[in-house]
């Protein structure tokens, strides 16, 4: 069959005889001829390569028949006319079928060269005119088109979605694999920690048994000094009671008689171990080492995960004034004269981070040293950053706050005030997108201040960051973005 929707194809004919295939071979580039044709070109020839694109073959190949183009439907004088007549050269030639009558119009018996849209189904020339008029119609080719380009995007689509799982399989194992060297890095480290605080404490009580003997032989020591004295003023009044000189031997046993310079002897005693109470304080200790020692470890693993980040602009309150690197903000008493984009705070004196995170893990950490008040965490990309502002979970933020020089809270809605042994200089903030973790650090003295734990994250997270006002120059302080010192 035939069509006027396109040039005529030429692929039917030999180019060596230019005339329709007789027994169509194809070679090894994909080329097609008349096998009579080729075999005659390369027994002329000491080469055998394609009489079309020329390349040439190591070897002469095994010709074989061209099925689908023996089969071909197109007899020679049906074709004939399309291969000469101007008009029907304008007609595209389809592959041979079988359902013939599925490709012509039951109605106007012309060819189903268009495609509508909007009914989502074959139509000709004239069904486009009649009960598809003003319907979207498009050449059968277009659609196809379409069609193929559809398919492909959601053969991309899935190939990209392999890839990410294959990628997301390479993280988790990876993790998994830095999971377990930690662990075991924790482990051994904390087995060092119980050892030498055992060391510590069995030497303890070694210095407190050696100096108990030592209190035993110098007590003992003098015991004895004294009771030989006491021997030797009984002898003497043992020799005095024999004598008739009643004055002198009162004088003389007044003085022997007289206390000598000893302990109170009944109030003295010895301890025969050691005391519950400092067996408590020992173990105390150890629990407060152990403590330590995890949350230095936890915070050292966390560290490997620090990222680089600078602060955003544009996302900037006009209040706030940002450093020429991005690293520092600080609240000023004058608002600056900024465009009013959608990113922007206008309410909130607030800034984000230029990096955005849609998985994985990630850290960072912020001097707040010198600062009463200040806010800090992350946040999704979608919050409000118009008018009032609820910093909560459910709202997008995962933040804590400082206020009045000494009020620690997690804005967890409503806020969950914190306790902290010192106040915190450095705040190392650690987030695990998939696992749902944001936790706050006090670096310097490596302890945990608060965790957001169980949480769902679906948007980019950007840092979030509120130097607060700067209350007449008492919270002037910048907040600043600090390189990571790993632990050691």
């Amino acid at each position: 069959m035939s069509s006027s929707s396109g040039p005529l194809t030429e692929e039917l004919q030999c180019s060596i005889c230019l005339d329709v295939f007789t027994d169509p071979v194809s070679t090894p580039c994909g080329h097609n001829f008349c096998k009579t044709c080729l075999n005659k070109c390369w027994d002329n020839s000491q080469t055998c390569n394609c009489p079309y694109c020329k390349e040439t073959f190591k070897q002469r190949p095994d010709l074989k028949i061209n099925t689908t183009l023996r089969e071909s439907s197109y007899c020679e004088t049906h074709l004939e006319p399309h291969l000469r007549v101007a008009g029907l050269k304008k007609h595209k030639l389809i592959e041979p079928v079988s359902n013939l009558e599925d490709y012509i119009c039951q109605t106007h018996e012309r060819p189903l060269e268009l495609f509508c849209r909007d009914d989502q189904t074959c139509v000709c020339p004239m069904c486009a005119l009649a009960d598809h008029n003003n319907h979207n119609t498009v050449p059968l080719e277009e659609e196809s088109e379409e069609k193929k380009k559809d398919v492909q995007q959601m053969i991309q689509k899935r190939i990209k979605k392999i890839q990410d799982i294959k990628h997301s399989a390479e993280v988790r194992k990876r993790n998994t694999e830095e999971e377990k060297a930690a662990c075991v890095e924790f482990f051994t480290d904390l087995i060092r920690s119980i050892e030498r605080c055992q060391t510590e404490q069995l030497e303890m009580m070694e210095e407190q048994q050696k100096a108990a003997e030592k209190q035993e032989e110098e007590l003992i020591e003098e015991l004895e000094q004294e009771i030989t004295e006491l021997k030797m003023r009984n002898t003497e009044l043992e020799r005095l009671s024999h004598t008739e000189d009643h004055l002198q031997l009162l004088q003389i046993s007044s003085s022997l008689c007289s206390p000598t310079n000893t302990r109170n002897w009944p109030e003295i005693s010895m301890k025969t171990h050691v005391s519950l109470e400092t067996l408590r304080r020992a173990l105390t200790q150890l629990q407060h080492t152990l403590d330590e020692k995890l949350t230095q470890t936890e915070l050292k693993r966390m560290q490997q995960y620090a990222v680089d980040v600078t602060l955003d602009a544009d996302t900037a309150h006009p209040y706030l004034i940002l450093s020429d690197d991005g690293k520092q903000v600080r609240c000023g008493d004058i608002g600056q004269n900024l465009p009013d984009n959608l990113k922007r705070f206008d309410s909130c004196v607030c800034v984000l981070g230029k990096e955005g995170f849609s998985s994985g893990r990630f850290y960072f950490e912020v001097q707040v040293k010198g600062k009463t008040d200040w806010d800090l965490g992350v946040v999704r990309e979608s919050i409000n950053r118009k008018g009032e502002i609820k910093a909560k979970p459910s709202n997008g933020y995962w933040t804590v706050a400082l206020r009045n020089g000494y009020e620690y809270a997690a804005c967890a809605g409503p806020s969950v005030s914190l306790y902290v042994r010192v106040k915190p200089q450095r705040v190392g903030v650690f987030v695990d997108y998939e696992e749902g973790l944001v936790s706050f650090y006090d670096v310097e003295s490596s302890s945990h201040i608060y965790s957001y734990t169980g949480q769902s994250f679906t948007d980019k997270l950007y840092l979030f960051f509120s130097p607060f006002l700067n209350n007449k120059g008492k919270n002037s302080a910048p907040l600043i973005v600090t390189p990571v010192n790993y632990n050691k």
